[in-house]
């Protein structure tokens, strides 16, 4: 009797354990992200989630691009559209499948503690972040920018795709390739010269 109730017991601590498993949601960052203290670029950066790496998913602000996430102990704020959630076998980006994919609503309340972190006077800023299509350079890209790394640039904001270049930075271009290249914050990056958008960010 003794044993089946022990049986019992640790069945029961199983299944609790396996529900506990289900309910937090794990995401796939889709680009290299910096992890921030709260959910704006203001926000001081706390790390970064490389691209590739798992994250678990807390929640998002409702009606904000910006979700909670927990990314090998470092917790803060990400951008939800460089997050994918694996659903039924596909890959689902967070940003406007929010509801669909069930994640929860969180809040963020500022505290004296987590302040926000306003540039300098003078700073420039990368723009808005923005949809742009996903590409994937050939090698040859990567053999030009490496031995042409011309001179690096220094932008406030986070440096990734979808990222708006100011309008006063020279692009380099890259011979036989529509997309030019500028090192900003001494990581190189594609840029479209239409839109000044980042395409790539390479590691």
């Amino acid at each position: 009797m003794t044993l089946k109730r022990n049986l019992f017991l640790a069945g029961a601590i199983v299944a609790a354990s396996a529900g506990l498993a289900q309910a937090e949601m794990a995401a796939t960052a889709v680009n290299d992200l910096t992890i921030r203290s709260g959910p704006g670029p203001q926000y001081p950066s706390v790390g970064v989630a490389t691209r590739g790496s798992q994250t678990i998913l807390d929640g998002c602000v409702q009606g904000s691009r910006w979700c909670r996430v927990d990314a090998n102990g470092v917790r803060g704020w990400v951008y939800a559209e460089y997050l994918q959630v694996n659903q039924g076998g596909s890959s689902i980006i967070v940003e406007d499948n929010q509801a669909d994919l069930g994640v929860p609503v969180v809040t963020y309340e500022s505290t004296a503690s987590v302040a926000p972190a306003d540039p300098a006077p003078g700073d420039e800023l990368l723009g808005p972040v923005g949809s742009v299509e996903a590409i994937t350079p050939p090698e040859t890209v990567r053999t030009y920018v490496d031995t042409n790394p011309g001179q690096t640039v220094q932008l406030g904001g986070d440096v990734v795709v979808g990222a708006e270049v100011p309008g006063d930075v020279t692009f380099q271009q890259i011979p036989d390739y529509q997309y030019r290249y500028v090192r900003i914050n001494d990581r190189p990056v594609l840029v479209d010269p239409g839109t000044r958008r980042i395409v790539y960010v390479y590691q």
